[in-house]
Formats: structure tokens, C-alpha cells, sequence
């Protein structure tokens, strides 16, 4: 891209439209796009976005935003407010605060824009209304300086970069697929404890016919006890999911080593049906049944990231 000064007119007219990665934004419609399609964004947000890609690479303190987004009349809780509207610009960008492809967080200091950002000047596009040109003027006089200083080469890619998962580093999913498989393996499981809990007397016929002593009746106890404590895990997961619960990332991360233990015990599952599906199916079932719990942990991973709280620290993970 051709530096400012190789266009006389460039350098004094605002950028309109204002591109990083797969992103746009534009300052006039206040809107915000991913590859041409409209993300909303609250007013809010939107302002805390312009803030801080009319300084990209540059530290935008919280005090700095409290004096352009929050005056001294507003009578808000500023921290709760800033807070939640950089988790909402993350939400829409596909950003983690762990790992931040776009927007880094300085703890107790303020937020930074780290992607290469292009400037599309008003010239190269429709005019600005005269309401809106004030204010984009200095944004979008900052941006084409940004600009400047990255290389065509750099900039194209950064256009052209796809959305990646901050954490597991694959393409971004949709939230909401990945909720619903997460809901159709605990259905699965469910299903799995109903059958097997309504068929005790055919499970413990089964057992006898391999299993010596006591070991047939410990089985049978393994799978009441086992049964009996997965069906309101079950049940809390998928509520937890269909009420998209913002917690859940983190209480599955306590929950997964007794998930994967539970999980694992009823992976052996298939050769209570050993008579009727033979031992090559049951193994077959048994081998897929063994990854599904890691599965799991990958889906809530990926629907739930990580937030953080007013100071800037980690907290709770939001899939």
C-alpha cells in the first residue's frame, strides 16, 4: 500500500472504512463486518473499538476512556462498563484475552490494538455525512499514519488472515454448533445410564455368563452407582448449556477429571451388548467411546473463552 505522502490528497482525508484481518469497519454507519457480513455491535463497544484503532499500537489507558466514552456526568460503574464492552468487541472479533490476536490487555494500565489495521480514505468511497466527519477525522487521520508503516505485502495478508481460535489455533466455530454437539454426547451418555438402568436383570444375566463370583455383582453395583450419579450430571450440562451458561467453561474444567474417570468406565459399555453385536463391533464402539470425553472438553473449549475482570486479570473461561 502506498504511503501518504505519495498521495497528496490522502493524508488529508479521513479513513472511512477502517480493515484488519477478515474485519471492516465503518466509521460513518458504525458498523462492524466479517468478510461482508454485518456483526452487531452496541453503541458502546463500537466507540471503545474506534478508540482504540485510531491509536493502534499505541497503549489507550482506562483513563483516557473514561474521558472520551464516559464524562464525568455519566453515573455509571465504569469499570463493569469498560469491562463489558471489551469482552463484547472480543465476542465479536473471536479475540481471547489469554492469547489476543487484535486487542491486548495491560493489567491496571489500559487495552492496545496489536493487528495491522488499513485505512480506506472518504475519497476512495461515499462522502461522510457532516455529523460524523469531525470525529472521524482524527481516527482516520491516525490510522493512515498506522498504516504507513506496514508493508503492502503485510497488510494484504492481514486482510486476507482467517478468524482463528485463540486457544486451540483452528478456524473459529460457530458457538452454536459446538454447543449442540456438546448436547448430543450428553443425551448420548444419558440415554446410555436410562437403558442401562431400566435392564439391570438382563446386565447382571450377562455379567454371570462371563464373570466368576463376585466380580458379576460388583459390575452390576458399578453400573447402578455410576448410572445413578451420571444422570444429574447430565442433566446439569445440558442446562447448563441450553441456558448458555458463562460459567460453564470453568466448572467443566473442575469437573473433567471425574467426567473423564465416568466416561471412560462406561466406554466399556458396548460388551454388555456382547451377544448380540459380537467382539469386533464392541471393540470398535469402545475404542470411539474412549476419545469421547476428550471431545468433550475440546467443545466446551471452543464454545466458552476466557474473560477478564476490571483489573485486567484472567478470569472466568468463556466458551
Amino acid at each position: 500500500m502506498a504511503s501518504p505522502s505519495s498521495n497528496g490528497s490522502s493524508s488529508k482525508s479521513p479513513a472511512r472504512l477502517l480493515r484488519f484481518s477478515v474485519f471492516e469497519v465503518d466509521l460513518a454507519a458504525g458498523d462492524l463486518r466479517k468478510n461482508g457480513k454485518r456483526i452487531r455491535l452496541q453503541e458502546q463497544p463500537f466507540q471503545v473499538l474506534a478508540m482504540l484503532l485510531d491509536n493502534a499500537g499505541r497503549v489507550v489507558t482506562r483513563d483516557e476512556l473514561r474521558q472520551k466514552i464516559w464524562p464525568a456526568d455519566t453515573f455509571v460503574d465504569f469499570d463493569h462498563s469498560l469491562n463489558t464492552a471489551v469482552n463484547k468487541i472480543r465476542d465479536s472479533l473471536g479475540d481471547s484475552a489469554s492469547s489476543p490476536r487484535f486487542i491486548e490487555t495491560l493489567a491496571r494500565r489500559g487495552y492496545r490494538f496489536i493487528a495491522p489495521v488499513d485505512g480506506i480514505t472518504a475519497s476512495q468511497g461515499a462522502a461522510p455525512s457532516a455529523a460524523t466527519a469531525p470525529a472521524m477525522s482524527s481516527i482516520g487521520q491516525n490510522v493512515i499514519r498506522h498504516t504507513a508503516n506496514v508493508t503492502g505485502a503485510n497488510a494484504k495478508s492481514a486482510i486476507h488472515e482467517p478468524a482463528l481460535h485463540p486457544e486451540l489455533h483452528v478456524p473459529a466455530p460457530h458457538r452454536g454448533l459446538m454447543r449442540a454437539l456438546f448436547m448430543l454426547i450428553q443425551a448420548m451418555f444419558l440415554v446410555f445410564y436410562l437403558a442401562a438402568l431400566s435392564h439391570l436383570h438382563d446386565i447382571d444375566r450377562i455379567a454371570t455368563s462371563f464373570l466368576a463370583g463376585w466380580k458379576a455383582p460388583l459390575l452390576v453395583g458399578v453400573v447402578l452407582v455410576t448410572g445413578a450419579i451420571g444422570i444429574p450430571l447430565r442433566f446439569y450440562l445440558i442446562s447448563a448449556v441450553a441456558f448458555d451458561f458463562q460459567k460453564l467453561g470453568g466448572n467443566f474444567r473442575k469437573l473433567f477429571p471425574f467426567v473423564l474417570a465416568l466416561d471412560q468406565l462406561w466406554a466399556i459399555a458396548p460388551f454388555l451388548l456382547l451377544p448380540q453385536i459380537g467382539v469386533g463391533l464392541a471393540f470398535a464402539a469402545t475404542a470411539a467411546l474412549l476419545y469421547v470425553p476428550f471431545s468433550e472438553r475440546t467443545l466446551v473449549r471452543m464454545a466458552y473463552r476466557e474473560t477478564q475482570n476490571p483489573n485486567g486479570t484472567e478470569d472466568t473461561p468463556r466458551l
